[in-house]
């Protein structure tokens, strides 16, 4: 009976104090020519623990409320220490009873060169940038934390966009890209500004009200959650009017066309026509996709 209630205390605790990412991490090398592939395990082992092991917040997570997410590093070059990548990451939500994820971030940075020293330990502060590597990483984990809270409450997500704010101030003396604002328009310096920009504020209520009023709504009533999408996407046409093309923008619809087709695809005529007007202005590049909405079968 002790061991077996030892058994469950631990469990417990653990349940308790589980982190806050549920994430995959995998490291593509096959465009470096080299014989000893080790090193690119190792890497890969190291950044799996540094992201799942880490505590990004002070809140208490069960293991059923982890955030699904993963996180693609392609390498290009290495030379000793000195690697090249892309970082794509993914983050997803479920929806409320049922067994659906959402997409909420879906992004490929291109600017992702770091050194990494095999076996070493990777450490991160939030008060100053360690290294390029840490600093990129934790700078994501923040972002899908943050857009994962503000999805379930309104604003919920501004602790932790301050906090990816703060990765991007400490690495403003970086020689690494994607940290400076003007390097580009779409880095990672131009993904936080954004969300933090109060001229985006509508598009932070979207994460929200698509979200909580929107897709959890949709099993009990259907009618009803779309109709709350829909609001959404009125209130993105005029953040669109006022900031065409912006990062933000991009990095909704990157997350979000696929989805948005599945949603009106089975709405009624009138619903559909309004719907590919208006994503067609929102977000032209994915025209031939909302197209398809028009032919699915209704409901």
């Amino acid at each position: 009976m002790r061991k077996l209630l030892t058994i469950l205390f631990v469990l417990c605790f653990f349940c308790c104090s589980a982190q806050e990412l549920n994430c995959t991490v995998q490291i593509n090398s096959q465009q470096v020519q080299q014989s000893d592939r080790r090193i690119f395990e190792t890497l890969q082992k190291a950044l799996f623990e540094f992201v799942n092991n880490t505590k990004w917040t002070n809140e208490q997570y069960q293991l059923t409320e982890r955030i699904e997410c993963s996180i693609f590093i392609n390498i290009t070059s290495r030379d000793n220490d000195d690697f090249k990548a892309t970082i794509q990451v993914q983050s997803r939500r479920p929806a409320y009873k049922t067994s659906y994820n959402s997409t909420m971030l879906n992004t490929n940075d291109q600017d992702f060169d770091f050194k990494y020293i095999e076996f070493q330990p990777l450490q991160f502060s939030e008060s100053t940038m360690l290294s390029n590597l840490t600093s990129v990483i934790a700078f994501y984990c923040y972002m899908i934390i943050a857009v994962d809270n503000e999805s379930f409450a309104p604003n919920g997500g501004e602790v932790y966009f301050q906090k990816a704010m703060a990765v991007v101030n400490n690495a403003q003396g970086a020689v690494e890209k994607g940290w400076k604002q003007f390097e580009s328009t779409s880095n990672r310096y131009w993904f936080i500004e954004n969300f933090l920009n109060p001229r985006f504020k509508l598009m932070r209520e979207c994460y929200y009200k698509y979200h909580r009023l929107g897709m959890d709504v949709m099993t009990a009533d259907i009618e009803s959650g779309r109709a709350a999408i829909t609001e959404c996407l009125q209130n993105i046409k005029k953040v669109n009017q006022d900031q065409p093309n912006s990062f933000l923008l991009r990095i909704w619809f990157n997350a979000k066309a696929d989805e948005l087709v599945n949603v009106y695809s089975s709405a009624f005529p009138d619903v559909k026509a309004k719907a590919v007007a208006l994503l067609s202005e929102v977000d032209p590049g994915n025209v031939t996709k909302y197209k398809k909405i028009l032919t699915a079968n209704s409901q």
